[in-house]
C-alpha cells in the first residue's frame, strides 16, 4: 500500500525536489508526515540504483528546514492525558513519522556530517531539559533525532560524541520510571548500543556502579534493551563487555527476579536469565563469573561445555519455577515445587560438600514465594524452606544465614501461617510451628562454632526488631527453646533475650504471653555460656519475666532454674558493675545474694530528707527473688539434711531485713526510704513464695518465712499505727506509702488467721486504736480553718484505713464486733456526706504540692480514692445492717444510721457516685446497689432502672479495657441478676422486667465480640438458681423460669469466629494440653471465659435439675418446646443450609439440648411434641441433624412403644415390621443413589430381624431379598458402587452406634460431632464439663463417659471421598514428567526497537506481538461471550476488538471471563448501525472482510488463507450476521462440523478463527519453527 502510494506520487512528478518542497507545505498533519516517510523511503531505493544526485541536497534542506523545526515544536502532551487519548495518539503518531523521514533524509544528504551536527544539536537541549520526570521540555521530540542520527555516526571519527550522547541517555533512563526513561531505553539505547564499543562501554559502566534498590526495575529496562550487544548469539560479533562475566549484572538480574514489585521488571529479569542461559549453551565455550565479592565460594554464574546438559537441565528448572510462580495459583505451582527439590539435587555436591551453584539463586525463589500476596502460597514456600534439612545436608552458606534472620523471619511473622491443617485436631499444635522448632533444631547443630553464636544472637535480635504478633513470637521462642545447650550467647544475647520478653508483654492473650516467657528463660539456661555472664546480669534478666505469668515458685520451670543455677554456680562471671564485691561472693549464689540484701536494706546514701517519693518496686521484686530461688538452691544441695539447714540459710539471708523490722516500733529515726524498702521486700517474699499449682503446707521454706515474719509483727503494726494515725502522712507522694502500710497490715492479718487466730496478737492490739484514730481525723472539721494539705491528706489516709480494716474485718469475723448494736464508728460513717469532694489545699501550699514528684496524683485521683473508700466502709455498713433496711422511707423521723436506714437518698448518692468515679473504681458502688435495690424495686422502680441503665454505660464503655472490665462486669452482673432482684421484677412485671431483659440481649450481643461476657452472666445466674442436693429451692427456679430465655440462649450460644480468633483459640488450647510442662498453665488461672464453656454452664444446670419435681419438670417443657420452635423457625427461613454454616450449628445445638433434656420427658408432654419431632426427621437437613432427630426418635419408641403407631403413619402403613419391610423395599428403587444406599442397609438389618424371629409370612419374598442382597453383597467392577456398599456399612452409625448404651454427654457434644463432620469449634471435650467446676454435678453422676468403643472411631463418611488415600503423595507430591505452565507472552523484552513500527498502547510496552487482525464483535449481545472473546483476542494478539458500547467491560460477567485482558488489547466502541461505514472503510484500508457464518458460497476454515490484514466480523447469538452486512464481506468462513447441534457458541467460533489466523501467520515467520498442522486433519 505505502509503495503504490510512493509510486503515485513520483508518476505525477519527477523531480523528486518539487514533490519534496509541496510536501513539507500546508498544515502538518500525520498522515502529510507518513506520506513524506514513504517518497524518501522510495526515494532512497532510487539513490542506491545510482540515480538523482540532485537529492542530498534537497535531503539536508527538508531535514534542516522542515523536520528538525518541526520536531522541536511538539511539546509533550497535556497534563492528564492518557496513553489513549486520541490527541496523545496522533502527537506520537507524527513524532514517529518525522523521526523516520528524518533518518532517510540524513542517509540521502550524505550521512556521518549532517547526523553529527544534528546529533549536536539535540544534545545540547537533551542536557538543557534535565533529567525530569515524564517527558517535559520536548524530550520525546528530541530523543527521536537522536534515534533517528544515530545509526549514520561513525564509531571511530563521532566516538566522543557517542560517548557524551550514550552518558546522557544513560542518566535520562536512570533518573526515574516515567515515559522518558521508557523511551531512552527502548528507542536510542540501542541505537547507541550499536554504533561501537565506545558508547556500549559507556552505558556499561553506569549500569555495574552501585546504586540503590529503586534502581533495579530501569537497569534491567537498559539491559533488556542492550541484551542483543551485552548477550550476542553465537553468530554475532561481541562488540562490548560480556555480561555474563560481571557480578553486578548477576546481582541486578536476582534483585529483579526476587524484589521487583511490578510483574515487567520480574519478566525483564527471567528474560536476561535465559538469554545467558541460551547464549552459553550457543558459543559451546566455558565462562565463568568469579565469586561475589572475593570471597571463596560458587560462581555467581559459570559455564561448562563438559556439564552442558546438567547446566541447561538446572536453568530449565529454575526459570520454569520462576515462570509459575509468577500465576499465583497454588493448584499451578504445588506440581511444580518437586522440581525445586531437583535444582537443590543439581546445585550441592555430595562427593565435595559444597555448593556447585551459588545459593542465591534458590534464595531468589523463597523470596518470590514469601513476597506472594496469596497467604497459601507463602505457606507452601516457607514449609518447604523449613523441611530442607529433614531430607538434605546442605553445605553452610552466609548466605542462607542472612536469609533465614531476614526474609524467612520475616514471613514467619505473619500469624495466619500457624493455623491448624484439614483434619487436624484442635490442640494438636501447628504444623508449620512444629516444622520451625526441627528446622533450627537441625540447622544450629550443623553451624560451625565459630559461626552459632553470631547466627542466634542475630536471629533473637530480629525478634526485636519489629512487632510481633502473639503466636508467631511463642513459635519462635519455643523452637529457641529446644535448641540443643550450647555456650552461644553473652551479656549481649541475655540483653536480646530481655528485649524479646518486652515484645511479648504488649500481646492481650495471657496464656500466650506466659508461655512465651517460658520459652525464652528456657532459652537463656541452654544457650547462655554462663562465664560470660554474671549473676547479677542473670537476676536482672529474670525480674524481665512477670512471676504471675511464668516464673512461679513451685512449677516445672522454677525446679528447673533452680538446678540450672546450682549447676553452674560456681562458674558465673564477674559483674562489671559490681567491682566493689570479691570474685568469690560475685560466683558464689549465696554470697552474692547475702550481699544483694545488704546493700538493699543499707539506708540511700542520696536520701536527702523525710519527703522523699517512694522507692520503686522493681527492686525489691529482685532481691526476693533471688533469695527464694538461693534457698531452694540450697534446698537441692540438702535434700536429705535436716531442716535447720534452710532455715540457717534463709536465716543468713533475711538477717538485716529482720533486724530492721524489729527495730521498726523503737527506732522513730529510721530513715523513711529504708522502712519503705523493708516493708516492699517483706511483701514481695510473701507473695513470690507462694507455691503455684500444689499445697502449701509441705512447704518448708514458706513456713519459716512466715515464722520470721510473725515475729516482726509486733514492732512491724506499731510501726503502721504510727504513721497512720500520728499526722506523718502529709504529703501527695505520702498516700503510696499508705497504701504499702496497708497492704502489709492486711498480709500480717492473714498471717496470723493462718497460724491460728488469738486474741491479743498483734494486729488485734492495733486495730481498734486504728480504727478510733481514723474516726477522729475524719471528724476534725479544723475549726472552720482553711484546709491543709497535710489535714487533707491525713482524712484520705484515714478513709483508706478504715477501707481496709472493715473490709478485712469482713472476711475476718473475728475482728467484727459481737453484737449487731452500731458503735460510734458505724454511726459516724453512716451519718457522713455521701460522694463529699475533699477541698484543695491552700493556695500557698499548691506550688510545693505540684513540684511533687512525677508520680505523684492529681487532686481528682486523690478525691476518687477517697470517695471509693468511703463506698468500700458503706457497703460494710450495709451488708452488716442489711435487717434495718426499709422497703420506703419515710418510717423513721431520727435514723440512728442514716445511710442504712434512709436506702433511696443513698441508691440516689450510688448514682451521683457513678458519674464522679472513674470507670477503675465504682465496683463498691455497685456493691452497694446489690444490697439496695432489692429493698427498693418495688416502691422505687424508676430509680432502679435509672441504676441499671448507667450501670451498664459504664460497662459498656469498660469493654476494650482488660485491668478492671472483668471485675466491674462481675459486680455489675451480681446486683443486676441477684436472685432477689429478678424475684421481684417478674413478680411485679415492671418496667424493671424488660430493662433485665435488654440489659441480657445486650450482654449476649457483646459476647460476639468480646468473649467471655455471657460465661459471668450465665454462670452466676445458674449459680444462684442451683437446687441443693439435700432440698428443693421452689423460689429460685421459679425465678429461672420467668427468665428461661436466658437458659435457652445458652443452650444455643456460639459465635462463628475469625480465622485469626480461631487460630488464637488452637494455639491456647495447645498450651493448655501441654499441662504442668508449662509452667504458664500452673501461674495462670483458668479464667474459662471460652463460648463453649456457656453451653456446658447452661448443659450442668439442666443435668441438676430433678424430672420428678414438678417446678423442674415443667421449667425443661418449657425449654424443649422453645427449642423444637427454634429449630421450626431455622428451617423455614432457609430450606437448603450448608454444612457447619450458622444455620447447621445452630440445629445442632437445638437437638443436643433436646436430648440432655429427654429424661426428663414423660408420655403426656411427648404427646404434645411427638409431631413435631416426626416431622423434623423428614426435613432436608445436615447429616450430624438427622442422627440427632433419629437418636431422640429410637430413644422415644423404645421408652414409649406406644408411640410407635404414630411413627409408622409417617409413612402410611399401619403393622410394624411388615410395614418397615414393605417401606424399605420401596426405597430400594429410588432413582437416588443415596437413597438406595441406606434402605439396603435398613433391608439387610430388618431381614435379619425377620429370619431370627421365624416369620412365615415373609417366606415369598425371601427369594427376592436374599437374592438383591446377594447380589450387591457380591457386585463387581470398577466403579464406587461396591466400594459405597461397603463404607455405609462400616459408617459409625450403623455399624458401631447403639442408642441406648452411648447415650452420655460425650456421644452428645464430642464424639458424634467429631464423626459426623462438624467443624472443630462444635465439639467440645468431655474434660471441659469436668474442669467447669462452677457447678458441681453429684459424686455418683454417670452420664459422663461413653462406655463403648465409639470414641475410638476416626472420622469419616461414607459419602466422602478416601480421606488420606492418598496423603502420602499430598505431603510428598511426586515428580511429574509434564505439569501445568501458564505461558507469560513475552516476545520482546522491550518495546519494539523498529523505529518504522508505532507503539500500540500498554501491549506494545510489554513487547507483544501485534498481529493485524480486527476483530468486530458489535452483534453479540453477552457479556460472557465478549469477556472470553475479548481474553482469547488478547492472548493470541489481535490488534483490535470493536465491541458496540465500551460500558460492557465493567460488567461483571465480562470481567469474570475476561480475566482483565481489556486492560491490555485495544477496544474500539462500533454501534450496529454504524457497522456498514465502519466495514467500508476498514475495506478502504486493504483489509479483507471476513464473516463467520454458514451461506451458500461460504469457504471451509480448513481451505482458507488468511490474509494478513484480516478483518473477522462476527454474528448475533442467536440471529448470525444480518443479510444487509453478509453483502460487505469478502468471503465467508465456516467451521466444518461432525455432529448433530448445527451451530457452535460465537465465542468458541471465533477462537477457532482466531487461532487458525494466528498459526498461519506464525508459519509464514521465520524466526518461530511451528510445525504445520496438516489440513485434513484439522
Amino acid at each position: 500500500m505505502e509503495l503504490v502510494l510512493a509510486e503515485t506520487l513520483l508518476a505525477q512528478s519527477r523531480d523528486p525536489r518539487v514533490l519534496l518542497g509541496s510536501l513539507c507545505r500546508g498544515e502538518v498533519s500525520a498522515e502529510r508526515v507518513e506520506t513524506l516517510c514513504f517518497l524518501l523511503q522510495r526515494l532512497e531505493d532510487e539513490v542506491a540504483r545510482g540515480s538523482e544526485d540532485a537529492l542530498p541536497k534537497a535531503a539536508r534542506e527538508v531535514a534542516t528546514g522542515y523536520l528538525v523545526p518541526l520536531l522541536r515544536g511538539l511539546r509533550a502532551r497535556p497534563a492528564g492525558a492518557s496513553d489513549t487519548d486520541p490527541g496523545s495518539q496522533a502527537r506520537r503518531r507524527l513524532l514517529r513519522a518525522a523521526g523516520v523521514a528524518l533518518r532517510s533524509c540524513v542517509r540521502l544528504a550524505g550521512g556521518p556530517p549532517l547526523a553529527a551536527a544534528l546529533a549536536e544539536e539535540a544534545l545540547r537541549d537533551l542536557l538543557a531539559a534535565g533529567p525530569k520526570p515524564g517527558l517535559e521540555g520536548g524530550t520525546e521530540a528530541t530523543v527521536e533525532v537522536l534515534a533517528a542520527v544515530g545509526p549514520c555516526l561513525r564509531p571511530r571519527e563521532d566516538g566522543p560524541l557517542l560517548e557524551r550522547v550514550a552518558q546522557a541517555a544513560l542518566v535520562l533512563a536512570l533518573a526515574g520510571d516515567g515515559e522518558a526513561a521508557e523511551l531512552v531505553a527502548g528507542r536510542l539505547l540501542p541505537v547507541l548500543g550499536q554504533g561501537g564499543t565506545a558508547a556500549l562501554r559507556t552505558v556499561w559502566g553506569g549500569l555495574v556502579a552501585p546504586s540503590g534498590p529503586d534502581r533495579v526495575g530501569l537497569k534491567l529496562q537498559v539491559l533488556s534493551a542492550l541484551a542483543d550487544e551485552l548477550l550476542p548469539e553465537s553468530f554475532a560479533q561481541q562488540l562490548g563487555p560480556d555480561a555474563r562475566c560481571c557480578a553486578r549484572f548477576w546481582r541486578t538480574v536476582q534483585a529483579g527476579l526476587a524484589h521487583a514489585e511490578d510483574a515487567l521488571t520480574r519478566k525483564r529479569a527471567r528474560y536476561l536469565l535465559q538469554r545467558a542461559v541460551e547464549v552459553s549453551a550457543e558459543r559451546c565455550a566455558d565462562c565463568i563469573c568469579g565469586p561475589r565479592d572475593g570471597n571463596a565460594g560458587p560462581s555467581l554464574f559459570w559455564w561448562s561445555e563438559k556439564k552442558k546438559d546438567e547446566l541447561l537441565k538446572f536453568w530449565e528448572n529454575y526459570v520454569l519455577i520462576m515462570e509459575t510462580l509468577e500465576g499465583n495459583q497454588i493448584h499451578v505451582i504445588k506440581p511444580v515445587l518437586p522440581k525445586l527439590n531437583n535444582v537443590f539435587e543439581y546445585a550441592v555436591s555430595e562427593e565435595n560438600a559444597c555448593w556447585l551453584f551459588h545459593p542465591s539463586w534458590h534464595i531468589c525463589i523463597y523470596k518470590r514465594m514469601f513476597e506472594s500476596e496469596n497467604k497459601i502460597l507463602m505457606k507452601e514456600g516457607v514449609v518447604h524452606f523449613l523441611e530442607l534439612y529433614e531430607t538434605k545436608i546442605l553445605p553452610f552458606s552466609p548466605e542462607f544465614s542472612e536469609f533465614i534472620i531476614g526474609p524467612l523471619m520475616d514471613a514467619l511473622s505473619e500469624s495466619s501461617l500457624y493455623s491448624r491443617s484439614p483434619g487436624q485436631l484442635i490442640g494438636s499444635g501447628s504444623p508449620l510451628g512444629l516444622k520451625l522448632q526441627k528446622f533450627l533444631v537441625i540447622y544450629v547443630s550443623f553451624l560451625p562454632e565459630d559461626i552459632k553464636s553470631d547466627f542466634l544472637l542475630k536471629f533473637i535480635q530480629k525478634m526485636t526488631s519489629r512487632h510481633w504478633c502473639a503466636v508467631p513470637i511463642l513459635f519462635l521462642s519455643k523452637a529457641l527453646a529446644n535448641v540443643p545447650r550450647c555456650k552461644a550467647l553473652g551479656l549481649e544475647g541475655l540483653l536480646a533475650l530481655r528485649d524479646v520478653l518486652q515484645c511479648t508483654m504488649i500481646t492481650h492473650q495471657i496464656l500466650l504471653r506466659g508461655a512465651a516467657q517460658c520459652y525464652l528463660l528456657q532459652t537463656a539456661m541452654n544457650l547462655v555460656d554462663v562465664e560470660k555472664v554474671s549473676l547479677s546480669d542473670i537476676s536482672t534478666f529474670l525480674t524481665s519475666l512477670r512471676q504471675e505469668e511464668s516464673l512461679g515458685r513451685g512449677t516445672a520451670l522454677w525446679t528447673e532454674l533452680c538446678d540450672w543455677l546450682r549447676v553452674n554456680e560456681s562458674c558465673f562471671g564477674r559483674s562489671s558493675t559490681c567491682s566493689s564485691i570479691g570474685l568469690h561472693e560475685t560466683s558464689c549464689l549465696n554470697a552474692y545474694v547475702k550481699k544483694l540484701v545488704q546493700e538493699y536494706i543499707k539506708s540511700p546514701a542520696w536520701e536527702t530528707g523525710e519527703k522523699c517519693c517512694m522507692p520503686d518496686w522493681c527492686e525489691a521484686k529482685l532481691v526476693a527473688l533471688m533469695v527464694l530461688l538461693a534457698v531452694d538452691v540450697e534446698g537441692m544441695k540438702n535434700q536429705y539434711s535436716e531442716k535447720r539447714r534452710t532455715q540457717n540459710v534463709l536465716r543468713i539471708f533475711l538477717d538485716p531485713l529482720l533486724d530492721a523490722l524489729v527495730k521498726f516500733g523503737t527506732n522513730a529515726y529510721m530513715p523513711l526510704l529504708k522502712t519503705d524498702r523493708c516493708l516492699q521486700l517483706l511483701l514481695k517474699l510473701l507473695h513470690t513464695c507462694l507455691l503455684k499449682g500444689s499445697s502449701t503446707q509441705d512447704d518448708e521454706v514458706l513456713t519459716l518465712l512466715q515464722d520470721f515474719v510473725i515475729s516482726t509483727a509486733e514492732s512491724v503494726s506499731e510501726f503502721i499505727l504510727r504513721k497512720l494515725t500520728m499526722n506523718e502522712l502529709s504529703s501527695v507522694s505520702d498516700l503510696d506509702r499508705c497504701h504499702l502500710y496497708l497492704n502489709v497490715l492486711n498480709e500480717l492479718a492473714d498471717l496470723h488467721l493462718k497460724v491460728g487466730w488469738k486474741r491479743g496478737n498483734p494486729i488485734w492490739r492495733v486495730i481498734p486504736p486504728l480504727k478510733n484514730a481514723s474516726i477522729r481525723h475524719l471528724q476534725d472539721t479544723g475549726n472552720g480553718q482553711e484546709p491543709t494539705l497535710g489535714r487533707q491528706i491525713q482524712r484520705v489516709v484515714s478513709m483508706a484505713a478504715l477501707a481496709v480494716v472493715w473490709e478485712a474485718a469482713d472476711q475476718k469475723l473475728e475482728l467484727q464486733r459481737d453484737s449487731l448494736d452500731a458503735g460510734p464508728a458505724e454511726r459516724f460513717l453512716a451519718s457522713l456526706q455521701l460522694n463529699q469532694t475533699l477541698r484543695k489545699p491552700h493556695p500557698k501550699e499548691q506550688s510545693s504540692f505540684f513540684e511533687e514528684s512525677s508520680s505523684s496524683q492529681g487532686w481528682g485521683k486523690i478525691v476518687a480514692q477517697y470517695i471509693h473508700d468511703q463506698w468500700v466502709c458503706l457497703s460494710f455498713l450495709l451488708k452488716k445492717y442489711h435487717t434495718l433496711i426499709p422497703a420506703s422511707e419515710g418510717e423513721l423521723l431520727e435514723p440512728i444510721l442514716p445511710a442504712v436506714q434512709m436506702p433511696g437518698r443513698t441508691l440516689q448518692s450510688a448514682l451521683d457516685a457513678l458519674t464522679i468515679l472513674p470507670s477503675d473504681q465504682v465496683l463498691p458502688v455497685f456493691h452497694c446497689m446489690k444490697i439496695l435495690v432489692p429493698k427498693l424495686l418495688a416502691s422505687s422502680e424508676s430509680l432502679c432502672i435509672e441504676a441499671f441503665d448507667m450501670a451498664w454505660k459504664i460497662i459498656s464503655s469498660l469493654s476494650n479495657t482488660q485491668l478492671v472490665f472483668w471485675s466491674n462486669l462481675k459486680g455489675f452482673v451480681h446486683f443486676v441478676f441477684d436472685t432477689k432482684v429478678l424475684t421481684i421484677a417478674a413478680k411485679i412485671k415492671g418496667q424493671a422486667y424488660f430493662k433485665i431483659k435488654e440489659i441480657m440481649y445486650k450482654m449476649i450481643e457483646m459476647s460476639a465480640v468480646k468473649t467471655g461476657v455471657f460465661n459471668t452472666l450465665i454462670s452466676y445466674c445458674c449459680q444462684s438458681w442451683m437446687v441443693p442436693a439435700s432440698s428443693v429451692s421452689q423460689g429460685s427456679l421459679s425465678s429461672a423460669k420467668n427468665y428461661s430465655e436466658l437458659v435457652f440462649e445458652a443452650c444455643l450460644f456460639g459465635t462463628v469466629f475469625r480465622r485469626d480468633q480461631r487460630l488464637i483459640q488452637d494455639v491456647q488450647t495447645f498450651i493448655e494440653n501441654l499441662g504442668h510442662n508449662c509452667a504458664a498453665n500452673v501461674v495462670i488461672e483458668n479464667t474459662k471465659r471460652e463460648d463453649h464453656y456457656v453451653r456446658i454452664c447452661a448443659v450442668k444446670f439442666l443435668c441438676l435439675l430433678d424430672g420428678s419435681n414438678m417446678s423442674h419438670k415443667l421449667f425443661m417443657e418449657d425449654l424443649a418446646i422453645k427449642l423444637l420452635d427454634k429449630d421450626d423457625l431455622v428451617s423455614k427461613s432457609r430450606t437448603r443450609y450448608y454444612v457447619n454454616s450458622q444455620q447447621h450449628r445452630v440445629k445442632n445445638r437445638v437437638w443436643q439440648t433436646l436430648l440432655v433434656l429427654f429424661p426428663s420427658f414423660d408420655q403426656n408432654f411427648l404427646n404434645r411434641i411427638i409431631d413435631k419431632i416426626f416431622q423434623a426427621g423428614f426435613i432436608n437437613n445436615q447429616a450430624s441433624i438427622k442422627y440427632y432427630i433419629e437418636w431422640i426418635i429410637i430413644l422415644i419408641l423404645h421408652k414409649f412403644p406406644q408411640f410407635l403407631p404414630k411413627f409408622w403413619d409417617c409413612f402410611s402403613y399401619k403393622p410394624v415390621l411388615k410395614q418397615a419391610l414393605i417401606t424399605v423395599l420401596q426405597r430400594c428403587f429410588s432413582h437416588n443413589f443415596s437413597i438406595r444406599l441406606y434402605a439396603l442397609v435398613a433391608l439387610k438389618k430388618i431381614w435379619s430381624v425377620c429370619k431370627t424371629w421365624q416369620i412365615e409370612e415373609f417366606d415369598a419374598l425371601t427369594a427376592v431379598i436374599e437374592s438383591s442382597l446377594n447380589q450387591v453383597e457380591n457386585m463387581h467392577g470398577a466403579g464406587n458402587a461396591k466400594k459405597n456398599w461397603q463404607r455405609i456399612q462400616d459408617h459409625f452409625f450403623f455399624a458401631t452406634f447403639h442408642p441406648l448404651k452411648d447415650y452420655c454427654l460425650e456421644t452428645i457434644f464430642y464424639i458424634l460431632p467429631r464423626l459426623s463432620g462438624l467443624i472443630e469449634d462444635e465439639w467440645i471435650a468431655i474434660n471441659k464439663f469436668t474442669r467447669f467446676t462452677d457447678i458441681p454435678l453429684d459424686a455418683g453422676f454417670q452420664w459422663y463417659l461413653s462406655p463403648t468403643q465409639l470414641r475410638e472411631l476416626k472420622p469419616g463418611d461414607w459419602a466422602q471421598q478416601d480421606v488420606g488415600s492418598n496423603s502420602d503423595e499430598a505431603d510428598n507430591p511426586p515428580e511429574w514428567t509434564d505439569v501445568q505452565k501458564k505461558i507469560i507472552p513475552w516476545k520482546n523484552p522491550v518495546p519494539d526497537l523498529d523505529l518504522e513500527l508505532v507503539f500500540q498502547g500498554r501491549a506494545a510496552k510489554l513487547g507483544k506481538s501485534i498481529s493485524r487482525l480486527i476483530v468486530v464483535a458489535s452483534l453479540i449481545d453477552k457479556p460472557t461471550n465478549l469477556g472470553g472473546l475479548c481474553r482469547t483476542c488478547e492472548v493470541f494478539g489481535a490488534s483490535v476488538l470493536v465491541v458496540a458500547n465500551l460500558q460492557c467491560i465493567s460488567d461483571r460477567q465480562f470481567q469474570h471471563l475476561s480475566v482483565s485482558a481489556e486492560q491490555w488489547l485495544p477496544l474500539v466502541e462500533v454501534r450496529p448501525s454504524q457497522l456498514t461505514d465502519y466495514l467500508q472503510q476498514k475495506k478502504s484500508e486493504g483489509y479483507t472482510i471476513i464473516g463467520v457464518e454458514q451461506t451458500a458460497r461460504s469457504v471451509h476454515l480448513t481451505q482458507f488463507h488468511f490474509p494478513e490484514k484480516s478483518l473477522l466480523l462476527l454474528g448475533n447469538e442467536r440471529e448470525g450476521i444480518p443479510a444487509n452486512l453478509i453483502q460487505q464481506l469478502d468471503v465467508c468462513v465456516e467451521i466444518p462440523q461432525q455432529g448433530i447441534i448445527r451451530s457452535l457458541n460465537v465465542h468458541v467460533s471465533g477462537a477457532l478463527l482466531v487461532w487458525e489466523y494466528t498459526r498461519q501467520q506464525l508459519l509464514q515467520d521465520p524466526r518461530h519453527d511451528i510445525p504445520a498442522f496438516p489440513e485434513t486433519g484439522y
